[in-house]
């Protein structure tokens, strides 16, 4: 008998649940649809609405003698922007001479013997 409250209870649950997420969505969904008139915003025209229609003002204003004044505002076009770029451009430096490459010819172990007795001789004698 529990178990069977348990289950009714778990899809109680399950459907307040799943009606809750439904509404949530649909009041989402018309918010975001309604969100400028909502706000009070009003779209621009873009001055597309310029057209009049004045079929019947023409009729009335021909059998009364009135004239009629259609004021259209004055359409300006947008306006451009001009961007100035300084650019750099980069010229190759003048190439020096070629320099060339000595390789000194490596010192063998018995030249090395001889120049560091030189070089310890040297030492001696001018310590004497």
């Amino acid at each position: 008998m529990k178990e069977e409250v348990k289950e009714g209870m778990s899809n109680l649950k399950k459907g307040i649940i799943g009606l809750l997420g439904t509404l949530v969505a649909g009041v989402g969904t018309f918010v975001t649809t309604q969100f400028n008139t909502l706000l009070g915003i009003e779209e621009e025209d873009g001055g597309a609405a310029t057209e009049v229609v004045v079929e019947s003002n023409q009729q009335q204003s021909q059998s009364n003698n009135q004239q009629v004044i259609i004021n259209i505002p004055e359409q300006k076009a947008a306006p451009t922007q001009t961007i100035i770029r300084e650019t750099v451009k980069e010229v190759p430096a003048a190439q020096p001479a070629p320099v060339e490459v000595v390789e000194e010819k490596p010192e063998t172990p018995m030249e090395r013997m001889a120049r560091l007795k030189r070089e310890r001789a040297e030492a001696k004698g001018g310590e004497q």
